[in-house]
């Protein structure tokens, strides 16, 4: 089809990149010519919709004979930045074949995806990559006549392009049962914390296995090449995504390292990185528990709920865990006031804005009656903040409380951990935002959220972070 260059720079009129789309666009028009474009709604997991643009063709396949393999890629307006969404677009006589590569609702993995990068990565570089991978595993099926009357319900599904649950039934399982009677645990990101986290959860000893995806470009170098020369047992490390299949729990450590000029643009950029990270683990560890450990901790956390439509409770950032359990300690054995330290907590956001609070607050209101042994309280508390400043959180420290954290999850230990949960309907909290929250938790995640002692002061910071958090959240592209 021939591109008409006007008409199209009017339908891209809210890309950021608009010129550098189009020349791209122009490329592919040159190599498929069969490919149709046109400007369409894609509906998103969270149910949020965006006109992009869409190009839909074929892509000539060989597996013994030769197939024409009907594709649709969705173009996001952050193009080319980010990777494009891609769909197969079955005909009514043509089943899906779910596999490493290709989910139920027909949607596209690639690891081209994964590792999408401007200017590297062009969509024309993205379709040789699918076709390579569709000659090995092909990605359609032929149906007999009652199975084409089945599979319109699906079409129709698919050609509303929405990601949401559905109760469509696959052909096949991705990674079958093998993974499915061990305690695996997936670590997304190779820099010094996602290290620090295969370390600390390998000799907490709570997994059976351990897969660190290493989601750099280029060889494998730095001490993902230590771990390969010093193997550890249990632990893979990989750059595929189908081989965090049926994780338990999924720890994302990646941060964007672009040259983003603002704290926003830091964020939005990390927006963009998970955009190509989330929807592939959600797809291949539908059951998991996340366990966001990306900056800043409250807001990816909520991103990485977004893109997966995953329950609340199975959404969990770090959060004040290991403030918390670094402010009993002291309390407990440098302050020696152990009953305090016992029902003692860090909430809030990570940062200069965390606050101390309590639970169990009748059983303090039992032992410290007076106003007096109130303020007493509150001087010790801040003695023990005042030690917990000098205290910073390197890679190792948190990989220790990921470690901490993925144990109690594993195990289903029921324990209380102040971790980073959906606040929304608590406190006066009236929007969508994650602050850390003393929780229980166990295999589905958060179990229950544990009372707090409503002081005046920490319900107004609380209040105050949930109120600048949702304003950044407002302001990001997701």
């Amino acid at each position: 089809m021939a591109l008409s260059e006007e008409a199209l720079r009017q339908q891209l009129g809210k890309y950021k990149f608009r010129d550098l789309t189009i020349e791209e666009l122009k490329n592919v028009n040159k190599t498929y010519p069969n490919f149709v474009f046109s400007m369409n709604t894609y509906t998103f997991k969270d149910g949020s919709q965006k006109d992009l643009l869409n190009f839909s063709g074929t892509i000539p396949v060989k597996y013994g004979n030769s197939y024409n393999i009907p594709i649709c890629l969705w173009i996001m307006d952050s193009h080319p930045f980010a990777p494009p969404i891609c769909f197969l677009k079955p005909t009514a006589n043509m089943g899906i074949s779910v596999g490493k590569h290709v989910d139920a609702r027909g949607r596209i993995y690639l690891p081209y995806l994964q590792r999408w990068s401007h200017p590297q990565s062009t969509v024309i570089g993205l379709i040789k990559e699918m076709i390579a991978k569709f000659e090995e595993e092909l990605p359609l099926y032929s149906l007999s006549s009652s199975d084409a009357a089945r599979q319109s319900e699906l079409l129709s599904y698919i050609a509303k392009i929405t990601e949401g649950e559905t109760d469509t039934k696959a052909k096949g399982k991705i990674g079958g049962d093998k993974d499915r009677c061990f305690n695996k645990i997936t670590v997304i990101g190779a820099g010094d914390l996602g290290m620090a986290c295969v370390l600390a959860i390998t000799a907490k000893g709570a997994a059976d296995r351990v897969v660190l995806l290493d989601l750099s470009e280029g060889a494998t170098k730095g001490g993902t090449m230590d771990l390969e020369i010093f193997s550890l047992p249990n632990v893979e490390i990989s750059k595929d995504f189908s081989t965090s299949a049926n994780s338990k729990v999924v720890v994302l450590t990646v941060n964007s390292l672009g040259n983003a000029q603002t704290y926003l643009d830091v964020i939005q950029s990390n927006v963009e990185l998970f955009r190509g990270i989330i929807p592939a683990i959600s797809h291949y560890s539908q059951n998991s528990v996340l366990l966001v450990a990306s900056h800043p901790v409250e807001i990816m956390t909520y991103v990485s709920w977004k893109l997966s439509a995953f329950p609340k409770s199975r959404v969990v950032g770090i959060g004040g865990n290991l403030d918390t359990k670094r402010f009993q300690y002291i309390l407990a054995n440098l302050l020696k006031t152990e009953v305090l330290g016992k029902d003692a907590w860090i909430v809030g956001e990570q940062g200069e804005e965390k606050v101390p609070s309590w639970t169990n607050c009748n059983l303090v209101a039992h032992q410290i009656e007076t106003a007096a042994a109130c303020n007493s309280r509150e001087k010790v508390a801040n003695r023990a903040l005042e030690v917990l400043k000098g205290k910073g959180q390197r890679s190792w420290s948190v990989g220790l409380s990921v470690a901490d954290l993925t144990d109690s999850i594993l195990k289903d230990k029921r324990k209380v951990h102040s971790v980073s949960t959906l606040a929304k309907g608590c406190y006066n909290i009236n929007s969508e935002v994650f602050l850390s929250l003393p929780c229980i938790l166990g295999t589905d995640g958060v179990i229950e959220m544990m009372k707090l002692e409503e002081d005046p002061v920490m319900l107004e910071k609380l209040q105050s972070s949930a109120a600048s958090i949702h304003d950044l959240q407002q302001q990001l592209k997701l």
